[in-house]
């Protein structure tokens, strides 16, 4: 790839220019171009879609066995680990990710397509419990075409996230990746093509998601729609798909809770809250971004934390002893310093952080340091909206019930985090949070084999879990009559 090229975009099985405007894909590190490539157009969602639809009548993969299909899923699977380390620094490139980081993104891409082909073999169908005389059974059933829509602070494991299971049901899927990270779906549906899934089956659609994504959802060949990304933009996807009575999974966005109680193992909890707010210099819905210590050991809490926050690595994404990359753009840098200033009007204090570092790759990079803002209350802007950004609240509490009241107080209710030694304590405390997932002694850890979702403004549907699978399936029942006697309304009898 160099940057003279052009990259071609995957429509219904055609590598060709995209019918849209040319653009650059960037280097958050250094605002260079990674990439050209032309957005899909209109036109390019209409025949990737009516191609998807073709595909999935058409070319047998609905109705081949799940082992079958799951075979496929397997070389998929094997193939993203062979080019783990060209994938790792492509996605680097994309967004400006520490490479550690998107190395263990492309490696959960390769575990996701994994699981779900062993959940597309192994998956059961019923035969339910006879009320009459028949036999009445459960099956599944492909939908269709499904899009999915994703974001761009971690593309080829979420994009895994949502073909993996919609590919292993026996799905068409058109991938809206985010307009400034292409690349990884790009790559990503060439390796699908390579492991032997049927042409077609898979597009890929860069460009505005308010015009293609919009235009998706619309469609009426489009059965499901997978998205990952702002509050805003998934709820008028949900409005979208009331009225064509079309489900939908939604992972939106939150503001998550982090407590800290006054029995915790300190170096446990610094480490932990740490690791939730800016490990992907905060750019994650799951972000630890409200953080709740015990009065009684707020100070040297925040003494601990503040210290090893001010010695976290923020640099070069590809050096191997990065901590923290770029933002994702320069607009993006702008709305996070924004909230800090609104922080600081609303009567914050600063603890860390809170300006731009300067000098060598800093001043080419989209780059902001950890920050710690202090002396705020819960129902403060600062607090209640989704910074995305390396911008931790840190307020005392000093009671469960105010605690709870106050953890609970947001339109989110995407995850949280609890530290103390006492398990019993912590298993009370956080069945009373409302959230998605709660993490106990440990912030930001994930398991393809758990279900993944949020409440309220967090979302609709849960990804992942090994009937993740059922998101892209339809239920339908069968009934076997056993009867040797014709039904008795109609008043037929049976001939001898």
């Amino acid at each position: 790839m160099t940057l003279e090229q052009t990259l071609p975009i995957c429509v219904a099985g055609t590598w060709r220019l995209g019918g849209g405007e040319r653009y650059a894909t960037c280097y958050p590190a250094t605002g260079e171009p990674v990439a050209w490539l032309n957005a899909a157009s209109l036109e390019d969602v209409e025949l990737a879609v009516q191609g998807a639809h073709q595909a999935f009548l058409n070319s047998g993969w609905a109705q081949r066995k799940p082992h079958e299909r799951a075979a496929v899923l397997y070389r998929i699977a094997e193939a993203i680990r062979q080019r783990s380390e060209e994938l790792a620094q492509l996605q680097r490139q994309d967004n400006g990710k520490p490479i550690n980081e998107t190395r263990a993104l492309v490696a959960s891409a390769a575990g996701t397509f994994q699981f779900f082909a062993a959940a597309c073999e192994t998956l059961e169908e019923t035969i339910t419990p006879s009320r009459g005389d028949f036999v009445s059974m459960s099956v599944y059933e492909p939908m269709g075409v499904v899009a999915a829509i994703t974001p761009w602070n971690s593309p080829i494991a979420s994009e895994a996230q949502k073909v993996a299971p919609a590919l292993a049901a026996g799905n068409a899927v058109v991938i809206k990746p985010a307009e400034i990270t292409p690349l990884l779906a790009l790559q990503l549906a060439r390796i699908c093509e390579d492991a032997g899934l049927p042409k077609g089956l898979v597009s890929v659609l860069p460009g505005k998601g308010s015009l293609l994504g919009d235009a998706l959802t619309r469609h009426p060949l489009v059965k499901r729609v997978s998205f990952t990304g702002g509050t805003r933009t998934g709820k008028h996807i949900a409005h979208i798909a009331a009225d064509k009575m079309m489900p939908v999974s939604l992972e939106l966005g939150g503001k998550s809770p982090t407590i800290v109680l006054d029995d915790a193992d300190l170096d446990h909890a610094v480490a932990g809250v740490l690791y939730g707010i800016f490990s992907s210099s905060g750019e994650a819905c799951i972000a630890g971004s409200r953080l709740f210590v015990a009065r009684s050991l707020y100070e040297p809490f925040m003494q601990h934390l503040v210290a090893a926050a001010a010695q976290l690595r923020l640099g070069d994404p590809a050096d191997e002893g990065t901590q923290m990359g770029p933002l994702i753009s320069a607009a993006h840098r702008e709305s996070v310093e924004r909230y800090v200033a609104l922080g600081l009007a609303e009567g914050g204090r600063l603890r860390l952080g809170g300006e731009r570092p300067s000098g060598g790759l800093f001043d080419q990079g989209y780059f902001y340091p950890p920050t710690i803002l202090e002396g705020l209350d819960n129902h403060q802007q600062v607090c209640q909206e989704e910074i995305f950004g390396p911008v931790l609240v840190a307020m005392p509490f000093d009671s469960e019930a105010e605690l709870v009241e106050q953890a609970n107080d947001s339109l989110y209710a995407l995850a949280a985090g609890i530290w103390s030694r006492d398990y019993k304590r912590a298993w009370a405390l956080g069945r009373k949070l409302q959230a998605g997932t709660v993490w106990i002694n440990t912030y930001k850890q994930f398991s393809i084999s758990t279900p993944f979702g949020g409440w309220r403004d967090s979302g609709l549907g849960r990804e992942k879990g090994r009937l993740g699978i059922l998101q892209y399936m339809e239920q339908k029942s069968l009934y076997w009559g056993m009867s040797q006697q014709p039904l008795a309304w109609a008043g037929v009898e049976a001939r001898p």
